[in-house]
């Protein structure tokens, strides 16, 4: 017990302040987006404090265990992940929704396998980096490491759900790089990967197709996309710098924002809030990530720097597509805005994968007796 108590007192207090306000904002801005003549609790607010309390609990139950305990299960979890991804195809318990077959029916709740399998990904992947750390000075083991982390790539990408899936391809990028495989071979593998996107682009199905034209041919309203993320673009700049006043957003109150609660919560954040609430955003996050990179510089193994590169790259890449999505500076992609967009599974996702970073930070400093 004073083992424990030593350990709490190493906690980046920070990172524990950070996501309460991250969960206030989220909670009046999903609000906003139902405001009717009220703020009212509705079931997406209820979800979202849900999940949040239940993400509060698997901190608290994660910080009790080591992470170096879950070097041991490698393989437990690299099959179970798996597993838990093609449980979506097993009828009665797999649910399309979205326009993507990637949720598992829980009764009341619905689960999004990609979101927690992102959390174990990275965990089972930061072993195997460190196993084969010496092969990935070789052209052969950044194949292989591919080949290890390809099958977890493909099975979110044909669900279909393309955000997911090159959020896991950039987490697997990085930490390959961060593992210490050279800049050269890097670059080169990374060069040819850039050259072969015409191809991969062919292979493509039609509806992933549809939102890279649509990127690339901002201007085409007809193109699938467009015309949300060109309201999206009239909401944001219609803010100005202080915004319309909170609940008084006009893009979001006329439904011409899709998707406002999740997708395209920023655009509803600066047409209320202005510019300055979008910059007060986007500093929360920085001082966020900021406090990640510390931890991972410090972290006393490699197992605990790469998971905490993995979780750092994660939620950094989806705060920039989020975020430039909604300006149209990237592809439409369905990634939500961590801790602030609607979603049970993204939330609970974002409160585990804290947990861990948390976990690796109380246990990178010296204890005295």
């Amino acid at each position: 017990m004073n083992y424990l108590r030593d350990l709490l007192k190493n906690i980046d207090k920070t990172l524990l302040i950070l996501p309460v306000i991250f969960a206030a904002i989220s909670v009046v801005i999903i609000g906003s987006t139902s405001y009717d003549q009220g703020f009212q609790i509705t079931r997406d607010i209820t979800v979202q404090l849900i999940a949040f309390f239940l993400g509060a609990i698997a901190i608290c139950v994660i910080l009790l265990i080591d992470y170096k305990t879950f070097e041991s299960m490698e393989r437990i979890l690299y099959i179970g992940s798996i597993l838990l991804l093609l449980a979506v195809y097993v009828p009665g318990l797999g649910k399309e929704q979205f326009g993507s077959n990637g949720w598992i029916n829980l009764g009341p709740l619905d689960l999004q396998p990609s979101e927690i399998v992102k959390i174990t990904f990275i965990l089972c992947f930061s072993r195997y980096l460190c196993r084969k750390r010496e092969a990935l000075l070789t052209f052969k083991g950044i194949i292989l490491a591919a080949a290890y982390f390809m099958p977890f790539v493909f099975l979110v990408l044909i669900e279909p759900d393309l955000g997911n899936a090159v959020v896991l391809f950039v987490i697997a990028a990085v930490m390959i790089y961060a593992a210490g495989v050279k800049y050269k071979l890097f670059a080169q593998i990374a060069g040819a990967g850039i050259i072969s996107l015409p191809i991969i682009y062919r292979f493509m199905e039609s509806h992933q197709k549809d939102r890279i034209d649509a990127f690339l041919n901002p201007d085409n309203l007809s193109l699938p996309g467009n015309y949300q993320v060109w309201n999206s673009k009239v909401a944001i700049g219609s803010g100005g710098l202080f915004g319309k006043g909170l609940f008084e957003g006009t893009q979001k109150s006329l439904k011409f924002l899709p998707v406002q609660e999740s997708d395209f919560i920023f655009s509803v954040i600066v047409e209320e809030l202005g510019f300055i609430g979008g910059a007060a955003i986007v500093g929360l996050y920085t001082i966020f990530l900021y406090r990640l990179v510390k931890i991972a510089d410090n972290a006393k193994d490699l197992y605990g720097s790469l998971i905490v590169t993995g979780i750092l790259t994660m939620f950094g890449f989806q705060i920039f597509e989020n975020i430039a999505m909604t300006m149209g500076l990237m592809p439409v992609t369905g990634i939500t805005l961590p801790f602030i967009s609607y979603g049970g599974s993204s939330v609970l996702t974002n409160m585990i994968a804290l947990g861990l970073v948390l976990n690796v930070g109380i246990r990178s400093k010296v204890i005295n007796f």
